[in-house]
């Protein structure tokens, strides 16, 4: 559950905080490396879950980890820890993002290829995407070899297939009819 709607509350209401102290951006740094520190952690994923570790020592680690963060940003690892929802830190920085580009203008494009883009076709995917928002798009790419060749381009709620896998199953459709 990516996006648990208590994360999108927690998420929110920092921001909020965040935006009347004048250090969003800051925070938002913060929330990148928790989102990108907890992903690429197995051993602090279950550390954050684990109901056999006490909330103390959890919001003790984090802020341990994360030393240099915000106020802000500490202060949410105390009420994570008061409310017993330190599962959900990896979602509310994930949010906190989301909803950060928002404010600013700025919507994630997710291309899904076969292989790592190309710089010139990374320029020919982001004009395509353009049509598709009239915000400021970041792009990120997602590599799987499954879809065979071509692209999906995701931004927000819309979606673009031109897959090769896509193709052939459209193909055998209109075969086998």
């Amino acid at each position: 559950m990516k996006g648990s709607r208590a994360a999108i509350r927690y998420a929110k209401a920092i921001l909020e905080m965040a935006q009347g102290a004048g250090n969003a951006e800051q925070v938002n740094s913060d929330m990148a490396l928790i989102a990108t520190t907890i992903n690429d952690n197995k051993e602090l994923q279950n550390f954050i879950a684990s109901p056999n570790v006490k909330a103390e020592m959890k919001e003790s680690a984090l802020k341990e980890i994360f030393a240099g963060s915000q106020n802000i940003t500490q202060g949410l690892f105390r009420l994570l820890q008061e409310n017993k929802r330190f599962d959900i830190l990896g979602q509310v920085a994930e949010q906190f993002a989301i909803q950060f580009d928002e404010l600013n203008g700025r919507e994630e494009a997710v291309v899904t290829t076969a292989v790592p883009l190309t710089p010139e076709l990374e320029a020919k995917v982001l004009a395509r995407a353009k049509t598709l928002s009239d915000k400021e798009l970041v792009l990120k790419n997602v590599i799987d070899p499954s879809i065979i060749g071509g692209f999906i381009l995701k931004v927000g709620d819309r979606q673009y297939n031109a897959s090769v896998a896509n193709s052939l199953t459209t193909l055998k459709r209109e075969l086998s009819n």
